[in-house]
């Protein structure tokens, strides 16, 4: 049984029993989480660009409308056959009650690698790895490139650690690196080491502080030219706080495909 097919009383009682497992853990990330679930019942007000897709190519001066879309359609049915073929869901609550990347962002994530060509590509968070897949793909396609991804894996429920990464193949784990731990303990250093980022994902911790966070590190070492996507950017100010800091990236507001939420692209327009 998934968390998405559990009652809240189930969903309770399994996070009472890994709090007795590992009691520091779970204290540790609950109070994000608490933050996470109360700013996403907010509306932030923002309008999201319908037309995303065609100008995020005129950003990264690239052809619209985009010959990569069909490759990438069928790569989101190969992800999503291989999650139901070992019995786990894809998209909401399908990762304890976090949720696979949303189509739209995926389709976002290709093309910022598949046009850009980069060599170093951060993410955070991972879950089932759809976005990591993706990313892993468009290296793979581009015969260049690495992909370093933070995550600390769902803290509330050990038995989804066996999930995590799971649409990863063995074909793309080669340009792969999987760093365990928080973002905090992670990327200030990963930064630093790689010396420069030229994609950016983030959808680990969903809060103002976190996000802002995350975005401030990538940017200290982002190349011109440089793409972050940011994911659910409607339940908090991070991304229009980074924006107003930094005048320098020009940014997407995007829908996500089901509308339940939006995330947010910038671009590093500084000499690119």
């Amino acid at each position: 049984m998934s968390w998405g097919d559990e009652s809240r009383a189930q969903r309770i009682v399994r996070l009472l029993r890994t709090l007795a497992v590992d009691p520091v853990q779970v204290s540790r990330a609950l109070p994000g989480e608490l933050r996470q679930v109360y700013r996403s019942a907010r509306d932030s007000g923002v309008e999201a660009d319908e037309a995303w897709e065609e100008h995020l190519h005129c950003l990264l001066d690239v052809a619209w409308p985009c010959p990569e879309g069909q490759r990438l359609d069928q790569l989101m049915v190969d992800v999503g056959a291989l999650l139901a073929a070992r019995g786990w869901g894809f998209g909401h609550d399908s990762y304890g009650w976090y949720a696979d990347a949303d189509s739209s962002l995926c389709r976002a994530v290709w093309c910022a690698v598949v046009h850009t060509r980069p060599k170093v590509v951060i993410e955070t968070g991972v879950a089932h790895g759809v976005t990591s897949r993706i990313i892993l793909e468009a290296l793979r396609q581009n015969e260049l490139g690495h992909l370093w991804s933070i995550d600390l894996p769902f803290p509330f429920d050990h038995r989804l650690h066996g999930e995590t990464g799971a649409a990863v193949t063995d074909a793309c784990r080669d340009r792969w690196s999987y760093l365990e731990g928080s973002s905090r303990q992670r990327l200030p250093s990963l930064v630093a080491e790689l010396g420069h980022v030229q994609v950016f994902v983030h959808d680990s911790l969903h809060t103002t502080r976190n996000t802002v966070f995350e975005m401030e590190q990538a940017a200290s070492r982002m190349s011109p030219g440089g793409v972050m996507l940011v994911d659910d950017i409607s339940m908090h100010a991070g991304f229009a706080t980074f924006a107003s800091r930094h005048p320098g990236y020009r940014t997407l507001v995007c829908p996500h495909a089901d509308r339940s939420s939006m995330f947010g692209i910038a671009v590093n327009a500084a000499n690119a």
